[in-house]
């Protein structure tokens, strides 16, 4: 197997991660950097992104796993989670909402077309789901994953500052918003500062997921 998509991708990543540690500026964030080297490796190299897709491929199929463990600390925490279920289950539902107006609004107002509103609308969930979304309220699936990518990235790099200088200091409330806006990415971000926040944001990336799934279809009807 040829490893250089491995080693690329995760010695880009431990180098930008040590420099994160001792300057947590947003700006230095760690996948923002790894991704946005990656690609001018490739462009400057001539490199092909299929050779690395290629080499890198048990770094994507590691990402199941990685996926499927965040069960743990929702299992660890399911009796706090309990606790707080309808103001869970009200977060999601009134976040997926904004989420999904507020990106097409944006792009109302920015003079966007229709069928870019259609394709950023499901930004906020995962990429497998905002695909299939994307296909059938006839979006640009394409597009949709690249705004989802970008999505995540933000949302890891800079949520939690964000939510620092807001003084947001309910972990409910931060896991939500994490969960609910920036999906996977926001989800690993959160869980590195608390478990419970980073339980109910791996909750929320789920139900958010279906719940938008569900809904959007419908309410694309009146959006658009």
């Amino acid at each position: 197997m040829n490893p250089f998509g491995i080693f690329i991708t995760l010695a880009l990543y431990y180098v930008f991660t040590e420099i994160y540690s001792r300057k947590r500026v947003f700006i230095l964030n760690p996948v923002l950097l790894t991704i946005l080297s990656i690609v001018l490796i490739l462009y400057l190299s001539g490199i092909s992104y299929d050779y690395y897709n290629e080499s890198s491929r048990i770094l994507t199929f590691l990402l199941g796993p990685a996926v499927v463990s965040l069960a743990v600390p929702l299992y660890r925490q399911r009796e706090y989670i309990y606790r707080y279920s309808r103001q869970i289950f009200a977060g999601i539902v009134v976040g997926g909402l904004v989420a999904i107006i507020s990106a097409v609004l944006a792009v109302s107002a920015l003079g966007g077309s229709e069928a870019v509103a259609r394709s950023i609308a499901p930004k906020s969930i995962t990429t497998a789901i905002a695909i299939g979304v994307s296909e059938k309220i006839s979006g640009i699936p394409s597009l949709t994953a690249v705004l989802v990518i970008l999505t995540g990235i933000m949302g890891n790099a800079a949520g939690v500052e964000v939510m620092n200088a807001a003084k947001i200091r309910d972990r409910v409330a931060r896991g939500l918003a994490m969960g609910v806006t920036a999906h996977g990415l926001g989800t690993a971000r959160i869980i590195l500062d608390d478990e419970v926040s980073g339980a109910v944001s791996g909750l929320g990336m789920a139900l958010n997921g279906i719940f938008t799934s569900i809904l959007l279809p419908f309410l694309a009807v009146i959006l658009f």
